[in-house]
């Protein structure tokens, strides 16, 4: 097993070093405004082309048509009912515009508190008098998951192009190896991708279950869960051309990975990292005197890369590249490392079931003052690509040419 995923490492390297990469540049916007802690750039489907960036310290700010602009006003400031431990990983962390803003105004935002410890999932309004003026007072908590410790509450959300249902990824619990084992039990929603209705109600719930979740039937476990064995995802999207459903997933000491996640999917954490057993769970078990469940009854789903501490240490999902300006980028998920700046394009088909390249497109020449931390990687209302930097910027994607 182990020499074939080696080869599988080999074949998949070369294939991505005899492919032509895409030639890109890096270039800064919004330069005059004042930006702290970017984690998403939003933009409702209500023709106004709008951008809604989410800053991790408690603000939804309205940029500026004019990336020279100064300009960019507070649409929602939740600072201070958030509730923050430690800001590392904690603090405002998704929105979501519901697909039929324009009529209804909803928009959904996820962010932690604490008393107990908790990553929230919100419905808000905008205003009646200013639609660039959310009404903090329209908070409707739709659920609240409980967070053992401050890391790993992931908290990404979106609605799926094709079905309208919100799907939220949620953390494993935080602290490191796993040690709360929650990722593969379907009683708990840490270490999940939970899909829920929103516009409708089931039982007492704030919320509707799909009727095809892929544990509705099961008894014991939660509905709500879509896929299982997840860590911390950061960065995941549904490419609406392919359907195809991309989930970056932080990893802990040696690997990180990129999953394709389908309905009752488990992906392997807390047993394996990536495509790799973690042997750390092993000894956990062994000190409660417990056994391991063999790995072939569980049936996990294998990522579609993962790339080890020789090329970063944490990584950011983003999206599939579907503009204009850079016809090379065509059909590529587009990703990085925190930690290193390093930036890449990944190119899978769905026809070879594979993936076919992986271009590196940035390359820090200094790996301690990369050019990007990258936070998220979002599409303009344009397609074109966005990419946050940690210590407040934002870059835009272009042809080497410009």
């Amino acid at each position: 097993m182990i020499r074939l995923l080696s080869l599988l490492s080999v074949s998949a390297f070369l294939v991505s070093v005899s492919a032509e990469v895409p030639v890109v540049s890096l270039q800064a916007i919004y330069e005059n405004v004042e930006i702290e802690r970017p984690v998403s750039v939003q933009i409702p489907d209500d023709g106004s082309n709008r951008r809604f960036l989410v800053e991790q310290t408690g603000r939804i700010k309205l940029l500026p048509r004019d990336e020279t602009a100064a300009d960019a006003s507070v649409f929602l400031d939740l600072s201070a009912s958030i509730g923050v431990e430690k800001d590392f990983e904690e603090g405002l962390l998704g929105l979501a515009f519901h697909p039929l803003y324009r009529e209804n105004g909803k928009f959904y935002v996820t962010f932690s508190r604490q008393g107990p410890k908790r990553l929230v999932l919100a419905e808000y309004t905008v205003s009646e008098e200013d639609s660039g003026v959310a009404d903090p007072g329209s908070e409707r908590v739709l659920l609240e998951v409980q967070q053992p410790e401050w890391n790993h509450n992931s908290g990404n959300l979106f609605f799926g192009p094709g079905d309208g249902m919100l799907y939220l990824c949620v953390g494993d619990g935080g602290m490191k190896n796993g040690v709360f084992m929650l990722s593969q039990k379907l009683t708990r929603w840490n270490g999940k991708v939970l899909r829920i209705d929103v516009d409708a109600r089931t039982g007492s719930l704030a919320y509707g279950i799909p009727s095809d979740n892929p544990f509705v039937d099961e008894p014991n476990a939660c509905p709500e869960i879509y896929a299982l064995g997840l860590r911390n995802p950061w960065g995941v999207a549904i490419d609406p051309e392919t359907d195809l459903f991309y989930l970056a997933d932080v990893g802990q000491d040696l690997w990180e990975e990129i999953n394709l996640i389908e309905s009752g999917g488990n992906y392997g954490w807390e047993i394996r990292e990536a495509t790799h057993k973690f042997h750390p769970r092993d000894a956990m078990l062994a000190a409660l005197g417990r056994k391991a469940k063999p790995e072939e009854e569980v049936g996990f789903i294998e990522p579609i890369h993962e790339y080890s501490r020789a090329d970063g240490l944490s990584i950011t999902g983003g999206f599939v590249y579907r503009g204009d300006a850079i016809p090379d980028l065509q059909g590529h998920f587009l990703y990085g490392d925190w930690r290193f700046g390093n930036l890449w394009a990944l190119h899978y088909s769905p026809e070879a079931g594979k993936v076919i390249a992986n271009h590196q497109i940035e390359k820090p020449a200094d790996l301690k003052n990369p050019t990007v931390q990258p936070t998220g990687f979002y599409p303009d209302e344009n397609g074109e690509a966005l990419v946050l930097d940690w210590r407040g910027a934002i870059f835009r994607i272009l042809p080497e040419d410009q």
